[in-house]
């Protein structure tokens, strides 16, 4: 069994892809798998990577006939992997080098479920660190007690999937897969699941994964409907959570923060195209009117007054200006 599995989900990155797979050439290792899954790319993404699979060891390129989507891709590379570990990079990123054997030998150290790490954002020549919100740094914690407390930054508003390594037995009986018909926010959605399943984590204080940031064709940047499936996200999470044995400890928090994302997307609406901006603001006010009305009513009482009135504006119908 190998240590560690890569997911790298590749689709039309030409231009970084040179880029990316270089740095997994850079963190080989006998002991290290790499499963890179070309979504149905028509761009020379293909080629790069059929150059890069045959000088990287233990390398399995996974092609899709059609594009499926980053979560169908990254579950693909999941049922793939064979390793101890499993590990995820999208394929406009990078690593620096010895960063996955350094990520390995710190989880297998402090024994945990998984770890998170921090990341480098790279917009243009900028690098800026960004870290997990975690309470300490490289020791073992209860996932749970990193989800809380609501109204402040923690582990779950720390979506990327990619800073961090994650035990095989979480995947087990077909488990931490991610929700194939969420186009964007998957991986939020995971994140909190990932949370609420395992027993221990940790957050280490490793920054080697870099984050191509405002990349044009990144899921980040469209401006179409696409962006609204948070809203289908954070109804699972609430449905999760209402059968949960602690769904009150962690309820205000979902419910807080999904009134944050509506608030968010609501204020750039009209960045979006046309028709996507009427559906947010309609599907924004039903999911509010669908929230707990207990943590409903305690977050528009405690958020800031910004994000109050529009929330409030937004559930009554009135404009949201």
């Amino acid at each position: 069994m190998p240590r560690l599995s890569v997911v790298v989900p590749m689709h039309n990155v030409g231009a970084f892809a040179e880029t990316t797979l270089r740095s997994l050439a850079n963190n080989a290792d006998p002991e290290f798998e790499f499963l890179i899954v070309d979504d149905r790319s028509t761009d020379s993404t293909p080629w790069s990577i059929d150059r890069w699979a045959g000088k990287l060891p233990n390398a399995k390129v996974i092609r899709h006939e059609k594009n499926m989507g980053i979560a169908h891709a990254r579950n693909s590379g999941i049922d793939a992997a064979s390793g101890e570990f499993i590990t995820f990079l999208d394929g406009d990123d990078w690593y620096g080098p010895g960063h996955l054997t350094r990520m390995v030998r710190a989880v297998e150290e402090l024994g945990c479920d998984f770890a998170r790490t921090d990341h480098v954002q790279a917009t243009g020549t900028q690098r800026v660190i960004r870290r997990p919100p975690a309470p300490v740094r490289n020791a073992v914690m209860d996932p749970r007690d990193g989800i809380l407390p609501a109204d402040t930054e923690t582990m779950v508003d720390y979506p990327f999937v990619w800073a961090g390594i994650y035990r095989r037995h979480l995947f087990d009986d077909g488990g931490m897969r991610f929700r194939t018909e969420l186009r964007t926010a998957e991986d939020r959605l995971w994140i909190w699941r990932l949370h609420l399943r395992a027993k221990t984590y940790a957050s280490l204080g490793l920054h080697g994964v870099f984050y191509r940031r405002g990349v044009a064709t990144s899921l980040t940047q469209i401006k179409d409907d696409r962006q609204l499936d948070f809203i289908p996200a954070y109804d699972a999470l609430i449905q999760d959570l209402l059968s949960d044995p602690e769904y009150d400890r962690f309820l205000i928090k979902a419910v807080r923060t999904y009134c944050a994302m509506i608030a968010f997307h609501v204020g750039k609406a009209d960045e979006y195209e046309a028709s996507a901006a009427q559906r947010l603001r309609r599907e924004a006010r039903a999911a509010l009117h669908r929230m707990p009305p207990r943590q409903l009513e305690e977050t528009l009482r405690t958020i800031d007054t910004t994000r109050g009135r529009l929330l409030s504006r937004l559930r009554d119908g009135r404009k949201a200006a």
